[in-house]
């Protein structure tokens, strides 16, 4: 390409890297060869010269969830602002395609990464940060570890979601809950409708039903254990640790001839609107994952400026109740003390404060 436009590869370089350092006539030349060339530039060749690259890594645990997708809007707004890629990847709820997602950003000499887990995940963070490469951790508390971490309020997510259901009147609920204790959401969210049961007030039944993982299907056999029961010792009211396995709870008792909302009222916990379809609109708990990417970049960037005096944070953010037509229209009690939901597809959002 130099020979073609007449200059030497140093010009070449400096059209490419450092264009105030030539004349606009020799850019001109420089364009001209590589459009006729066609001229691709090595991104990988520059970053390895440069002993890194312009580009973020973010790593979630799972594509399919609308939540992980936010995520990445916000993380993706805060780069491009600073002029700066980001490089997605999924991990398909494996641990060790986690791995190796964060090993592969690591090879690539990415400036920093972004990981979403579902479990402590401090090994693999440690192979970036050992490099140099700075990494903070969102929708999981990593406070113990040496990083900076952008979470949701999880505790809360769980508390709102039953608060909602004992405030609609419900005498008998259930918690729907992965038996796996290594997930911290899950863990969190489990905590938070203990504690709000705790705080009732007055005689409730609480139950917990485990599901043996976190799929729509799961939410359906949960469904086929409550529905063989007679109907006075059902529960009331429902709350699913994901929302798709609400969803899965909902749709397989809708088939069995229990009516949702009006004998049970189900809620969801995370607000995922890439769950599957569901005929009753689900009532959930916003988790504000635009705002956890964007404040997570935001700390990224910053480490990545001002290492080493850098200091670690870690922000936590208030999720907010979503009321729709799963739990608007339970007959059993006495209306959300926060207002009564429009019914059909509509929404009411509640802040959490």
């Amino acid at each position: 390409m130099a020979r073609h436009a007449g200059v030497s590869m140093g010009t070449v370089s400096n059209v490419l890297n450092h264009p105030a350092k030539v004349s606009e006539q020799t850019i001109a030349r420089v364009r001209d060869a590589i459009d006729t060339l066609g001229f691709v530039r090595d991104a990988n060749a520059s970053s390895l010269a440069a002993g890194g690259s312009r580009s973020i890594g973010l790593v979630v645990i799972n594509l399919g969830n609308s939540m992980f997708v936010d995520v990445a809007r916000g993380a993706q707004t805060a780069a491009h602002t600073a002029g700066l890629n980001l490089l997605l990847a999924g991990s398909e709820d494996s641990f060790a395609v986690q791995g190796a997602n964060v090993d592969s950003f690591n090879e690539a000499r990415v400036q920093g990464l972004l990981l979403a887990p579902l479990q402590d995940s401090s090994s693999q963070t440690r192979r970036m940060t050992q490099r140099g490469r700075p990494v903070v951790i969102v929708n999981y508390d990593a406070s113990s570890d040496p990083v900076c971490c952008v979470v949701v309020d999880n505790e809360q997510v769980g508390y709102l979601a039953a608060k909602h259901l004992l405030d609609s009147g419900c005498e008998r609920i259930a918690f729907l809950g992965g038996e796996d204790e290594k997930f911290q959401p899950v863990r969190l969210r489990r905590r938070g409708v203990r504690r709000a049961m705790a705080e009732a007030g007055r005689p409730v039944a609480f139950e917990e039903i485990a599901v043996d993982e976190l799929t729509d299907a799961a939410g359906a056999r949960a469904a086929d254990a409550v529905a063989a029961r007679s109907p006075g010792m059902r529960p009331d009211g429902v709350v699913a640790v994901t929302d798709t396995v609400a969803v899965g709870f909902i749709e397989r008792a809708l088939d069995l001839g229990i009516d949702v909302p009006g004998q049970i009222a189900v809620m969801g916990c995370d607000r995922n609107t890439s769950a599957p379809d569901c005929r009753v609109p689900l009532s959930s708990v916003a988790m504000q994952g635009y705002e956890m990417g964007t404040a997570a970049m935001r700390l990224l960037l910053d480490e990545i400026a001002h290492t080493p005096n850098h200091v670690h944070q870690r922000v936590v953010l208030a999720p907010s109740l979503v009321v729709r037509a799963s739990t608007a229209g339970f007959r059993g009690g006495a209306a959300d003390s926060h207002g009564t939901a429009s019914e059909d597809d509509s929404s009411e959002v509640v802040n959490a404060g």
